[in-house]
């Protein structure tokens, strides 16, 4: 029941996200900002051609396999455990670390980017221009979460 709800959990992580990413294209320009949340968050569009700060721009079609090929791999691990009881944390890890991964994934073969669009109100300008989306935040709720239940194991 575990694995199922893990299932959904990722495809609705994926499928929000997606959704998202679509309103923000069609709604804001490259660069607008709107505050959200009274201005504890900002809303902005922007296309990311790399990875984290942009890092690899120039080998997008590099990025993107590399991304296809962990995605792939963390699919199989996640399929794998559908066959053992238990470990909970470790399985909505996967879930989280996936639909967020399917997101980016799907955004980088075929918008050739990655839409970006949330970003934090704060003075540093360097930490200011840094904008993620949902995905992001998921990734890593997801890599926390298999990192606790590995530690939780041992």
């Amino acid at each position: 029941m575990v694995t199922l709800f893990c299932a959904v959990l990722a495809a609705g992580i994926f499928a929000l996200d997606l959704l998202l990413k679509n309103r923000i294209e069609r709604k804001l320009e490259e660069g607008e900002i709107k505050p959200f949340c009274k201005g504890r968050l900002l809303i902005r569009k922007y296309h990311n051609t790399g990875v984290f700060l942009d890092l690899g721009a120039k080998k997008q079609g590099a990025v993107a396999c590399l991304s296809l090929f962990l995605t792939l791999c963390m699919t199989v691990v996640f399929l794998s455990t559908f066959t053992f009881r238990g470990n909970s944390a470790l399985k909505a890890g996967l879930a989280f670390l996936l639909g967020g991964a399917y997101s980016n994934t799907y955004d980088r073969l075929v918008r050739k980017y990655v839409v970006d669009y949330v970003s934090f109100p704060v003075r540093n300008p360097r930490i200011r221009r840094i904008v993620f989306n949902i995905s992001d935040f998921c990734i890593l709720i997801g890599a926390l979460l298999m990192t606790f239940a590995q530690i939780r194991e041992s």
